[in-house]
C-alpha cells in the first residue's frame, strides 16, 4: 500500500511563561493507505498535538508533512481549510452537532461546503447515516434529542460525507458508556474494512484493539509500535498482544 502521510523531523513546540515545551521531538512517521492507525500514550505525550499536526489543524514548529501527495506544511490557512475539507473527516469526544440544526442538516451542511450540489449531497447525506445505522425516523431530530451513541454516529457520518482519503478520530469513545462505544467503534471498524484509512488517539486498550497498527508516543517521540493485523473480534491472543506490548511501555 502506498503512504498517505510522511513526516520528516516533525517538531511541536510551545512557549509557556517564557519556556519551552517541547511537545513533539523529530518524528519520522508513515502512515499507509487503508491503515487504521492508533496512536496510544501517558496523558500529555503528545497523542493529540501529533493527530492536530497530521491533520493540518496545527502547524508544526519545524518539519515537514506530506498527506496525499501535498506538502500541507507549505499551506497558507485558507489552502489549509480549503484542503481539510476534502481530504479529511474529523471525529472528536464531544460531537460538535449544531443543535438548531437536524440530524439530516448537521451532516448535509459538511457536505455542502464541498458540493453546491444540494440534490447529490442530500442524497449522499442520507447513505452514509443509513451505513451509521441511524434510522430515518432520527433524521428530522435535533441532537439534543437523541442519544449519545446516536450523536456520535452522526458525527462519524457528518466525517465521511465528503469521502476523505483520511478520517482522525480523537477519543471518539471517551464520552461513552461500553455498549454505544462499541457501536461507534463498529461503525468505524466497518468503514475500515471497506479501506477507509482512519487515525485514531485513544486511552482505552479495548479502542486500541481496532487498529492494525499501534504507535506509542512518550514524551513527544515515538517510542515504539505494534503490528496486529486485522481486526478478528473476540480474539484473545490480539488482547493480548496488545497488554504485552502496552506493558512494555509501562502503561
Amino acid at each position: 500500500m502506498s503512504n498517505i502521510i510522511e513526516t520528516n523531523k516533525l517538531c511541536k513546540t510551545f512557549s509557556n511563561g517564557g519556556v519551552q515545551q517541547h511537545v513533539l521531538k523529530n518524528i519520522d512517521l508513515e502512515i499507509k493507505d487503508g491503515d487504521f492507525t492508533v496512536i496510544m500514550g501517558a496523558s500529555g505525550a503528545g497523542k493529540s498535538t501529533l493527530l492536530y499536526a497530521l491533520s493540518g489543524m496545527d502547524k508544526p514548529t519545524l518539519g515537514n508533512i506530506t498527506f496525499n501527495s501535498v506538502e500541507i506544511t507549505k499551506l497558507n490557512s485558507d489552502e489549509l481549510a480549503i484542503f481539510r475539507r476534502r481530504n479529511c473527516g474529523f471525529v472528536f469526544q464531544q460531537t460538535y452537532l449544531v443543535d438548531s440544526m437536524s440530524v439530516l442538516d448537521n451532516v448535509l451542511a459538511a457536505g455542502l461546503l464541498v458540493d453546491k450540489n444540494k440534490k447529490a449531497v442530500t442524497e449522499k447525506a442520507k447513505e452514509v447515516l443509513k451505513s451509521v445505522d441511524i434510522e430515518e425516523t432520527l433524521w428530522d431530530k435535533f441532537p439534543t434529542q437523541i442519544s449519545g451513541g446516536e450523536a456520535q454516529r452522526v458525527g462519524i457520518a457528518r466525517a465521511l460525507i465528503n469521502n476523505p482519503r483520511l478520517v482522525f478520530a480523537d477519543e471518539p469513545t471517551g464520552a461513552l458508556n461500553s455498549q454505544t462505544g462499541k457501536d461507534v467503534l463498529d461503525a468505524l471498524t466497518k468503514f475500515n474494512e471497506k479501506g477507509q484509512s482512519i487515525v485514531m488517539v485513544t486511552h482505552d486498550i479495548t479502542s486500541a484493539r481496532r487498529g492494525n497498527r499501534i504507535l506509542y508516543v512518550k514524551d513527544g517521540e515515538i517510542a515504539a509500535e505494534c503490528n496486529l493485523g486485522a481486526y478478528v473480534p473476540n480474539d484473545p491472543d490480539r488482547h493480548e498482544k496488545l497488554r504485552d506490548f502496552l506493558g512494555k511501555m509501562g502503561w
